[in-house]
């Protein structure tokens, strides 16, 4: 009997093993499956710690969520190649604004996320499950992204947040996902956050997937991401009529900083 499920076991595998091979289609929705089953996994697991070891929702959480999800790139052969972390040791809190282009995201977060730093995320995640719970618990700033009152009234609060705590900020200035190698315009609400709490803001950048990863196309192989944190751009003596220019320059850096770390310099100069 136990034979034999070991030989229908070894089927179904090598059948998935053959689909995989034959179609992209298959291999990328499988891909898919298994990365949500880890996240799903994993924040089951991690959320019982976090819940004994730090007693609940706090930023303290993101040190143990940080040590699971970092073990996901052993799964799908994706390899970070990280430049500038000195630029995070700053004191006090901060604006830490990066592109956002797909769910693998949150590996490539994992894999630089400094202490002390809380993300700001739809207010949808909040009902995902156990990963929802976990994010949750990680601290994570929830913004309904439909009421602009909403949102404008989160702001704020975290700008206080950000005083009394002393935390850093992750935002998407994106406010979606965009997987097509290059940046959207920038949203212009984490750069009045950071103008009106006087903090600076700290670009990150993430080199293109779209060599290793385009739902388009069906393509989820393994791959490289370089990754650069960028200097601190100090925003102490800007107004709110600074904004626009301070959203202007942190795209236009980060935008040639995309570029280069994914081998189209060129583009960049044809853009500017």
């Amino acid at each position: 009997m136990e034979l034999g499920w070991l030989l229908w076991g070894a089927g179904v595998l090598l059948l998935l093993h053959v689909l995989m091979e034959l179609s992209p289609a298959v291999n990328f929705a499988l891909r898919i499956g298994f990365y949500c089953l880890l996240c799903v996994v994993g924040s089951a697991l991690a959320a019982p710690v976090c819940l004994l070891v730090n007693g609940g929702r706090t930023v303290k959480n993101m040190r143990i969520i940080k040590t699971v999800v970092k073990t996901f790139k052993y799964f799908f052969g994706v390899r970070f190649e990280v430049k500038g972390l000195e630029n995070f040791e700053i004191e006090g809190p901060a604006i830490i604004v990066s592109n956002h282009q797909s769910i693998l995201d949150m590996m490539g977060l994992m894999e630089v996320l400094p202490d002390d730093c809380v993300q700001v995320g739809k207010k949808e995640l909040m009902y995902a499950g156990t990963v929802g719970l976990i994010i949750y618990l990680g601290g994570v700033i929830f913004i309904n992204r439909k009421s602009t009152t909403s949102a404008k009234m989160v702001m704020a609060e975290v700008a206080k947040t950000m005083a009394a705590d002393k935390v850093k900020v992750w935002v998407y200035p994106e406010g979606t996902r965009n997987c097509t190698g290059d940046l959207l315009p920038f949203k212009k609400g984490a750069f009045h956050l950071a103008v009106q709490a006087q903090v600076p803001v700290i670009p990150v950048v993430y080199s293109s997937f779209t060599t290793f990863y385009n739902p388009k196309k069906n393509l989820f192989t393994s791959g490289k991401i370089k990754v650069e944190v960028l200097p601190a751009i100090e925003t102490k003596g800007l107004t709110s009529g600074d904004v626009s220019d301070l959203t202007d320059r942190c795209f236009r850096t980060m935008r040639e900083t995309l570029f280069r770390l994914s081998g189209c310099p060129s583009e960049a100069k044809d853009s500017s």
